[in-house]
């Protein structure tokens, strides 16, 4: 089943950047031929930026690759200098989560996986959506109607292209992973719209 996609879900970019809608009609990318959308963001997360001092502890739940939940835990929040994260994930990666980036729509390995398992963060492995909840909304990106614990994203106010936005992001890395929308499936009425270079997949039993 198809979802609408609202005016908010249009990825207006600043400068020569292309919108979301642009691209789908074919007009724009064909011309720059683009293969990654670049959005202005949030500086990435580092261990200068932090500063010194103890680290900052955060709450999240563990789960299994078959999607048991295991432990809420207190942890470290995981930071790491640019030049880390540079060398940890791929150039596209990088810039989505610690740039806060988009990906190219209908571009991700993750669009049409339905196995047992757990969609975790890139970054750092957090366990972020489980299969059960993803559907086909028709976006090109994958989507999720929740993620698999509350406790282990964050979502805050993005105004980067004019818009009040919501953008999703790892609770335990800060790794951006994408925005939610109010127009996904009951029962939540949600839609997760994840950057799958965001996130890896851990078949369950693998």
């Amino acid at each position: 089943m198809h979802f609408a996609k609202d005016k908010e879900d249009r990825f207006a970019a600043k400068g020569d950047l292309t919108t979301r809608r642009a691209f789908l009609v074919g007009a724009g990318a064909a011309a720059i031929g683009a293969t990654w959308w670049w959005a202005m963001g949030r500086q990435p997360i580092s261990a200068e930026a932090a500063g010194a001092g103890a680290p900052k502890m955060v709450t999240i739940i563990g789960f299994k690759d078959d999607g048991t939940r295991t432990t809420k835990e207190s942890v470290a929040r995981v930071v790491k200098t640019e030049a880390e994260w540079r060398a940890q994930l791929s150039p596209a990666a990088f810039e989505v989560t610690r740039r806060a980036a988009t990906e190219r729509p209908f571009t991700s390995e993750l669009l049409n996986i339905h196995d047992k398992g757990v969609f975790r963060c890139i970054c750092c492995d957090n366990a972020l959506f489980d299969p059960s909840t993803k559907f086909e909304s028709g976006t090109g990106w994958p989507s999720f109607y929740q993620p698999i614990a509350k406790e282990n994203i964050l979502e805050s106010v993005d105004m980067s292209l004019g818009m009040s936005r919501t953008a999703v992001s790892c609770r335990l890395c800060d790794a951006h992973l994408g925005h939610v929308f109010d127009d996904g499936p009951k029962p939540t009425g949600l839609r997760y719209c994840m950057n799958g270079v965001a996130m890896r997949f851990a078949k369950a039993g693998v």
